[in-house]
């Protein structure tokens, strides 16, 4: 009796201790402080659905820097549940966690804190379209959100007319403007490019395109391609085969379609070069089917057969998101492993020559250039 009394009061004593304990300093011991100015890029890491370990990650490919858990490490807060893109806006980083329904806003020079956008439901992307008015792409609203960036608060929404609002997630790109119109894929169970009116919000018009439309590019001749995966094998609304369609924006015409010859192929990611004059994109299968030649291909933008060898094959990698920096043109193409253990990048030449291999956090999924 007298040792469980000990015990006890032992204790309780412990609990009183860490109650008197001033929480902020505990934490500001473990706080990164930095002040990273100049060029550089953050890779974005998806993490595990239901696991809270999404990640943001910087490199500076001049001094060859690698910083990881960046957004933790320097906030003591952690990003949250499936991160799915970033982009920066007036020298700030706004960092999009999908499952947690909310974008964090950070100094991109010491990824310091700087507040956060909520409201949302499942947000995936946030585009600019002004200083006060930006959108975000959603997976289950149903509606394209409109957020005030000066105030970070939900204004309004768009219907989409009952389009699947689920826009594919480590995709480069999935609204490109031109004038005053945003042009959106609606990518799963879908084949329909939306046009949106970004002075009065509304949906105008859609271009019909090959089964489900996953990223998108505007070239040097303004001209938009479209990257369509076909859909899968066994699915309810059917497969094609995947396809890459060139658009008029203007006149909102269907001009030419690549169709790749693989069933099983499934590709992603569409990127277009510093110069506007050279498409890149990931070929493989998301679905898991076995595809041959896999790897990052290249076209140029007056090409008239799609290339038949990659210009980086993906070997015994698993290539899952890809990045063109457009200061140097250089490959950043990720590696997601296993999904679950720390995944890698690794940025190429424009003329598919290595220049680094980055170990990075569970599922990179996107790139940030700075």
């Amino acid at each position: 009796m007298k040792k469980c009394l000990t015990c006890l009061f032992l204790l309780l004593l412990t609990l009183l201790w860490a109650g008197c304990m001033n929480d902020d300093s505990l934490y500001d011991f473990h706080k990164m402080v930095v002040n990273k100015k100049g060029h550089a890029v953050f890779i974005v890491n998806e993490g595990n659905f239901m696991y809270g370990n999404a990640s943001l990650s910087y490199y500076n490919p001049q001094k060859d820097e690698v910083l990881n858990d960046i957004f933790y490490n320097t906030n003591a807060l952690p990003l949250g549940d499936v991160a799915t893109s970033m982009i920066i806006h007036d020298s700030l980083g706004y960092v999009v966690v999908n499952n947690s329904g909310k974008i964090y806003i950070i100094n991109v020079n010491t990824f310091k804190y700087v507040g956060k956008i909520t409201g949302l439901t499942s947000p995936r992307n946030i585009y600019f379209v002004n200083r006060h008015k930006a959108y975000v792409t959603d997976l289950y609203a149903k509606a394209i959100t409109i957020v005030d960036p000066a105030t970070r608060q939900v204004t309004g929404s768009i219907s989409i007319d009952n389009h699947n609002p689920e826009f594919y997630q480590h995709s480069s790109e999935q609204m490109v403007f031109l004038g005053k119109y945003a042009f959106v894929n609606s990518w799963s169970y879908d084949n329909k490019i939306l046009v949106i009116n970004t002075l009065t919000d509304k949906l105008v018009d859609s271009v019909t395109v090959v089964k489900q439309p996953n990223s998108m590019v505007m070239d040097k001749n303004n001209k938009l391609w479209v990257l369509s995966d076909g859909g899968f094998k066994g699915s309810a609304y059917g497969q094609d085969t995947s396809a890459l369609t060139r658009i008029d924006p203007l006149t909102r015409k269907v001009e030419k379609v690549f169709h790749f010859p693989d069933m099983e192929a499934s590709p992603t990611g569409l990127c277009i070069n510093t110069a506007g004059d050279s498409l890149f994109f990931l070929y493989g299968s998301w679905a898991g089917g076995a595809v041959s030649h896999a790897g990052v291909y290249a076209l140029p933008v007056d090409a008239r057969i799609l290339p038949d060898r990659p210009l980086i094959p993906q070997g015994n990698h698993l290539f899952y998101a890809l990045g063109i920096d457009p200061g140097s043109s250089h490959i950043y193409v990720s590696d997601a492993r296993d999904f679950l253990s720390r995944g890698a990048v690794y940025v190429f030449s424009h003329r598919d020559v290595m220049l680094d291999s980055l170990r990075v956090g569970i599922i990179p999924g996107s790139f940030c250039f700075k």
